[in-house]
């Protein structure tokens, strides 16, 4: 980047910082110097340095833990478009990980009024919830929360495969087609945060999938919280003119 006299000099700063990252001088996960010293290192007084890390911290570039410091915001091992309809035993065995399944609970339940507006159910219908931790070499990385009608399984339906689509292709003739998905994140969770190992200054990110068959029925209602530290999505957006 070209600069001149009239760049703002925290600008400057900004790209030192990025460049520190991109030459591997700063490492993922490595904590800053303190703000006197690397204000010193950089030459810059201590406001300009803090206006900078300001505006790394906004592009997630960096990462502030109350009372413990500012730390280089690890990057995330797996990242995917959005716009793919994909498993996560695929993104993970696309990163050359090993996939895993931790079962916490499958079985018949009364259905919330979230899943009945989802699941376009009727009364008195049950459905299928499974729990699960999914696990990457061993090390949890999303908790699913699956529902999926109970008319659609035959009676002793079980999940059999690391893959819930796969699962229902392969043993209940369930095909998916497509999924409307919406993303969001939370802070802390009590439970979840813990299952998955995730500290109290690491959010969750929480990918909502409502997923539609050949038909176009709604057939599966899936909840999956994400370590945000581990994961990112992309959206490919093209302009219509």
């Amino acid at each position: 980047m070209n600069y001149n006299y009239q760049t703002p000099r925290y600008l400057i700063v900004i790209e030192q910082i990025k460049g520190k990252i991109n030459d591997g001088e700063l490492e993922p996960g490595e904590r800053l110097p303190s703000e006197t010293d690397f204000a010193k290192e950089l030459r810059v007084s201590r406001n300009t340095l803090r206006e900078a890390l300001r505006i790394l911290e906004e592009e997630n570039i960096i990462i502030r833990k109350h009372g413990v410091g500012t730390f280089v915001n690890k990057k995330p091992v797996f990242s995917g478009g959005i716009e793919e309809l994909f498993s996560i035993t695929d993104m993970i065995e696309r990163e050359g990980k090993t996939p895993g399944t931790e079962l916490i609970f499958t079985g018949y339940v009364e259905p919330h009024s979230d899943d009945i507006k989802e699941l376009q159910l009727n009364e008195n219908e049950q459905v299928l919830l499974v729990r699960r931790v999914r696990t990457s070499n061993g090390s949890p990385l999303v908790y699913c929360i699956d529902k999926i009608p109970a008319n659609l399984l035959a009676k002793g339906y079980k999940l059999n495969e690391e893959s819930m689509l796969t699962s229902l292709q392969e043993e209940a003739g369930i095909t998916i087609s497509y999924a409307k998905a919406d993303i969001k994140t939370i802070g802390y969770h009590e439970d979840i945060s813990e299952i998955l190992n995730c500290d109290a200054d690491t959010p969750l990110l929480i990918l909502k999938q409502i997923h539609y068959d050949l038909s176009d029925n709604p057939v599966l209602y899936s909840l999956n919280f994400f370590k945000s530290d581990q994961i990112s999505f992309s959206v490919f957006r093209k302009r219509v003119f």
